[in-house]
């Protein structure tokens, strides 16, 4: 410990604010105690950086709750379920499911809705990497007009299931975990969870894979239908969206079934709840 202390504080701080490395025993006490101030400046910022830790741990343990209850169960392959898109006005509804290896712990891990753009295409990279297995339903605008937004995104949740993929194979879970329903024709045992996405470390990763996939497919319409806003609002209801709906007409993948669109067609409205009212958004990043 001694000829540790006898670095310079830059020194330490390159080691073990800086560069992550674990501080041993004794050496946030000695720097406490240390005459220089920037010694205790980080003394001070490691001890946050403990707490913060700390708390990350926690969080991520508890969100494995509903899973340690199935593994000790004896349950093995538990694929997490959730969706993207049901509210906008144009494109797809897309459903991931994904089966997370036991005890799995990613740091900030969490609703899709609740991280940045950036950070949910960082750690669908790595949740693909990770995971055990994980698939990618999709519902298309026929479907959903057809069905109802609603009964569409089942559909999707179910082909995400279905389509759930080791490396080299295809596979079925022992137990699903869905985020607010359970999804019918699927042999597995389910389990609904309200706020899923907040309380289960898997569908919290599948809500990750099904809005990273559907917004990358949302940008490759913006090209194929352009003037319409798609990559940035990704089909929802904002106001820049209704303005391109107005001027330019309904697209082929607007969702007929949903009043704004049908009243650009000049078409009764549908009367259901689930589109008879559509709101205006500002922010799409904090929509399913």
């Amino acid at each position: 410990m001694e000829e540790l202390l006898q670095q310079s504080v830059s020194q330490l701080k390159a080691r073990f604010l800086d560069g992550q490395e674990p501080a041993p025993r004794g050496l946030l006490e000695a720097l406490e105690t240390d005459s220089r101030r920037s010694a205790r400046e980080l003394a001070a910022r490691l001890r946050s950086r403990e707490r913060i830790n700390r708390a990350e741990g926690q969080r991520l343990r508890h969100l494995l709750k509903y899973e340690s209850e199935l593994w000790s169960q004896g349950f093995n392959l538990i694929a997490g379920v959730d969706e993207a898109g049901v509210g906008p006005m144009a494109g797809p509804v897309v459903a991931g499911a994904v089966v997370l290896p036991r005890d799995y712990k990613l740091r900030e891990l969490d609703d899709s809705k609740k991280l940045d753009e950036a950070t949910r295409e960082q750690m669908a990279q790595q949740i693909k990497a990770d995971a055990v297995a994980w698939g990618i339903g999709v519902a298309e605008v026929e479907e959903i007009d057809e069905l109802n937004i609603y009964h569409a995104g089942l559909l999707a949740m179910r082909r995400a299931v279905e389509g759930l993929k080791t490396k080299s194979d295809f596979i079925l879970p022992d137990f699903i975990l869905v985020d607010a329903r359970t999804i019918p024709d699927c042999a597995a045992p389910q389990r609904g969870i309200v706020r899923g996405d907040s309380l289960s470390a898997s569908i919290a990763a599948a809500s990750i894979i099904a809005k990273t996939t559907r917004d990358a497919m949302m940008i490759e319409l913006d090209e194929q239908y352009p003037g319409y806003g798609l990559a940035a609002h990704k089909g929802y209801p904002t106001p820049q969206h209704f303005e391109a709906l107005r001027r330019l007409g309904a697209s082929p993948i607007h969702r007929r079934s949903y009043r704004p669109v049908r009243e650009v067609l000049g078409l009764e409205p549908v009367q259901t709840a689930l589109f008879d009212a559509t709101p205006v958004i500002s922010n799409p990043e904090s929509q399913i």
